[in-house]
């Protein structure tokens, strides 16, 4: 009698052993978010396991990059792109469940320097000579072709007229936290960033903010994925709380819709 229970202990206890570790996992969310969305999204993720005891894998990059590794089959609950494009991509490839989307955040965009620059102060309108300023020096923004801060970026110059001339004067980079770096380092004259980026990076400064017209209206979606655990709603309807805009707007973004509570 005395084998047969401690055998069943054992049997209890490597049962438990290999079913804690499934049981963990459905509670960890994995969140594929763009690059700008970092520090906010960090301090969310924060007040969210301390309230409900969710934990969080988070991978930030290009928008570009993140939807095609979804359509690839990288394992994700959450999709938060810097433009509507990349989350119709998404849609097309059937790897986000459609109903659960929300246009949820706007942002802006500004011209940025080393904070040691001597330039400062850059009325953007139509006709401003982008080139002239950057003189010998670079600038940095996201690859023009895909990544969304490119693409809004190329877009307002060429609305400007300050395109042509400026464009040999570009160095693409793989994600606008990149961009951002590049020029914090001094490795880059000027570059094009959100503001959000802008405010939370102390080795740059914003000199010049492009008007809202001269681009298409900056909007970052959110959806859960076709394969999302069923703890993700619940988290998607966190991101919509009075408690998550506030965290947002303290950012810098637009909270484009009404908070839930």
């Amino acid at each position: 009698m005395y084998r047969l229970a401690g055998f069943f202990t054992a049997f209890v206890m490597l049962a438990g052993a290999s079913l804690s570790p499934v049981s963990a996992e459905d509670k960890t969310i994995t969140i594929f978010a763009a690059a700008s969305m970092k520090n906010a999204l960090d301090e969310i993720d924060a007040a969210y396991t301390a309230k409900t005891g969710i934990k969080f894998s988070v991978s930030y990059a290009a928008s570009s990059v993140l939807a095609k590794q979804i359509e690839q089959g990288a394992p994700a609950d959450v999709f938060v792109s810097a433009d509507t494009d990349w989350m119709d991509y998404a849609i097309s490839r059937k790897t986000i469940n459609e109903p659960s989307r929300v246009n949820l955040l706007g942002n802006s965009i500004v011209l940025i320097a080393p904070k040691d620059s001597r330039i400062d102060n850059v009325t953007i309108s139509q006709g401003f000579d982008l080139a002239k300023l950057a003189g010998d020096g670079r600038i940095a923004t996201g690859d023009v072709k895909s990544v969304p801060v490119g693409k809004y970026a190329k877009a307002a110059l060429e609305k400007l007229g300050a395109w042509q001339a400026a464009e040999p004067k570009f160095a693409m980079a793989e994600s606008v936290r990149a961009a951002l770096t590049l020029v914090a380092r001094g490795e880059a004259a000027l570059g094009i960033v959100y503001s959000t980026d802008a405010k939370v990076e102390p080795g740059v400064k914003i000199v010049g903010t492009f008007p809202a017209d001269s681009h298409p209206a900056i909007i970052y979606p959110v959806a859960a994925t076709a394969t999302a655990k069923d703890e993700t709603n619940a988290y998607l309807a966190f991101l919509r709380t009075s408690a998550a805009k506030a965290i947002l707007e303290k950012y810098g973004f637009k909270f484009l819709i009404s908070p839930t509570m």
